[in-house]
């Protein structure tokens, strides 16, 4: 039993010793995805894509709170469509992939693989939006997008993934400004009390802002090696997107005006943030509220008489509030439990003969290896308290991970410094000129995350050029 346990671990590089490669082996072992015959593209596996259904059913249900309704656009775009917002293709442009012919026969026009969906909106709204009666329009889609990547990795670049990407439009600016800021807190709530991740909201600058918008919104967090990743991101398009496509509606005077976009989206790549900022040596590590199981009831000794039968009931009695699994195949117990912990299963309930004769389970939490001995009569209340504790503890624990590696520096030679020796946010002072920012990313190789909503004023000068600072902003190397 130890030795196969052992080995199961041994398949897993210790983070400690090569981060990215702990990760392939996680998202490999944890039996997440697969490598398809398509370059950069991923085969998500049942456990992968069920942790996808879940994140979907949870916004998806917050998103229908704040009005937003649920459409479908094509995956095509044709090419006059997506030249006609210059900023926006100039964007995508590397990373588009075209279509040119149509069985054999080549098309009189390209059509591109959707990058992202603006101009099939913007296309649908000049069509539809005549009217002040006509707004706002709240649309969300789910779907895949196509970005020929250069270089990929599971879950946090890919050359096709799923996301969603809401479109709305609105009368005003100031409609616009709110829901865009609306949406972003939306994520961060849910990154923090459903994935237990915790994140810095602020604003992207000029230089990082989506190729088209007005401003960029963003949910930033920290990942267990120091690294940032981008999140969630929110964008006010201003009327920049109807005034190319011509989305005008007339108002209660009568009088024409341009509406107000917005856009906001979060893909797979949240679940590269929960791996990475919550896993360890042992594999997967998921938040009870996210975890497609909850439970994994092992029994022991399950080919003593009455073993598995009571292995059964509890998973009856219990499925009315969790979701919950039995592994009764006929595998060692040793190797059910790492699976189990490779898998980031909350929580598993050991079960054999002693434990019913004295009418008992033993509950095993996944993120600290705590053992509970409970009576079988006050399961459902012990395994609820436990669960809630878990949640409550790994987003604490990011937290604390996130705040012990954010650092402040006021002279440019302290900020390289940190840069190289100490992974994690760095807070600087900044004048607002992209030639600062340019060359800090060639300096150290940070990037500007975000400008926090939350600013402080660290300096009076800029970290890079010494001239007067504009804003506080985090820095920091990126996936």
């Amino acid at each position: 039993m130890g030795n196969n346990n052992k080995k199961l671990v041994e398949a897993i590089t210790p983070m400690a010793d090569d981060f990215a490669q702990w990760y392939t082996d996680v998202v490999k072992k944890a039996e997440l995805i697969d490598y398809s015959s398509v370059r950069g593209c991923m085969i998500f596996r049942p456990n992968g894509y069920a942790l996808w259904e879940n994140i979907q059913k949870n916004l998806d249900a917050k998103f229908k709170e704040t009005g937003v309704e649920n459409v479908y656009m094509p995956m095509f775009i044709p090419e006059s469509l997506l030249q006609k917002e210059k900023d926006h293709v100039e964007g995508f442009a590397p990373e588009v992939a075209w279509v040119t012919h149509g069985g054999l026969e080549p098309l009189q026009e390209r059509l591109c693989v959707r990058p992202t969906s603006e101009t099939l909106f913007c296309d649908l709204y000049s069509n539809i939006v005549q009217s002040y009666r006509d707004l706002p329009k709240l649309y969300n889609q789910w779907c895949s997008v196509v970005r020929w990547e250069k270089t990929t990795r599971p879950f946090l670049r890919s050359m096709e993934f799923l996301w969603q990407e809401g479109h709305t439009a609105h009368a005003t600016a100031e409609e616009a400004e709110e829901r865009t800021v609306q949406m972003l807190n939306l994520y961060a709530d849910f990154c923090e009390n459903v994935l237990a991740i915790p994140m810095i909201k602020g604003r992207k600058t000029d230089k990082e802002k989506f190729a088209g918008a007005h401003s960029t919104y963003t949910i930033e967090a920290l990942m267990h090696d120091g690294k940032a990743l981008q999140s969630g991101t929110s964008h006010n398009f201003g009327d920049g997107f109807a005034h190319a496509f011509n989305i005008q509606y007339t108002d209660k005077q009568n009088k024409l005006q341009y509406v107000h976009q917005t856009s906001w989206g979060m893909s797979t790549r949240i679940i590269g943030a929960i791996i990475m900022v919550h896993g360890d040596d042992s594999g997967l590590v998921l938040p009870p509220r996210i975890a497609p199981t909850q439970v994994m009831i092992i029994p022991i000794a399950q080919h003593k008489e009455g073993v598995l039968e009571k292995a059964a009931e509890l998973k009856e009695q219990l499925s009315n509030k969790f979701r919950v699994n039995v592994d009764a195949t006929d595998k060692s117990p040793g190797w059910k439990f790492s699976e189990q912990e490779i898998k980031g299963i909350p929580v598993r309930i050991e079960i054999g003969p002693k434990d019913i004769e004295a009418n008992q389970a033993v509950i095993v939490r996944r993120d600290t290896r705590e053992k509970l001995v409970v009576s079988l009569d006050e399961i459902e209340t012990k395994l609820g308290e436990v669960l809630e504790q878990m949640q409550s503890d790994m987003l604490e624990r990011a937290r604390a991970h996130r705040d012990s590696h954010t650092y402040e520096a006021t002279t440019y030679e302290d900020f390289k410094k940190t840069v190289e020796e100490k992974p994690g946010f760095v807070k600087a002072m900044w004048c607002g000129d992209v030639e600062c920012e340019n060359k800090i990313k060639e300096d150290t190789g940070a990037t500007s995350r975000c400008m926090p909503f939350k600013q402080e004023q660290l300096s009076e000068t800029c970290v890079c050029c010494g001239k007067p600072a504009k804003a506080m902003v985090y820095w920091g190397r990126a996936y």
